[in-house]
């Protein structure tokens, strides 16, 4: 019954994919939206706009600064997460001897 279910779940996932991934535009088209619209505003006024000297910085600290913040909170959050959990396991107390004379 389940393996039914996953197959009936996972299928219609797996057209969709297939389906958008097929309307995605080829690797390094240059007629693509963001080579179009985006990369061309990047290049013409990074320098003036943000004045760091070169364009990856000034669209990663700059222009996705919020966006690179969110990401290395997301990371530090994980990492943080794995340390709980993992932890330093420590050895569990010896039993005392509770024996009363």
């Amino acid at each position: 019954m389940i393996n039914r279910l996953i197959v009936l779940l996972f299928v219609p996932a797996l057209a969709v994919l297939l389906q958008a991934a097929g309307d995605l535009p080829a690797v390094g088209d240059g007629t693509s939206p963001a080579f179009t619209h985006v990369s061309p505003y990047y290049l013409e006024r990074a320098h003036d706009e943000t004045g760091a000297p070169n364009f990856v910085t000034a669209v990663l600290a700059d222009y996705r600064g919020y966006d690179t913040f969110g990401e290395l909170t997301v990371i530090l959050t994980a990492g943080l997460a794995c340390l709980l959990i993992l932890g330093t396991r420590d050895d569990p107390p010896a039993p005392q001897n509770r024996d009363r004379s």
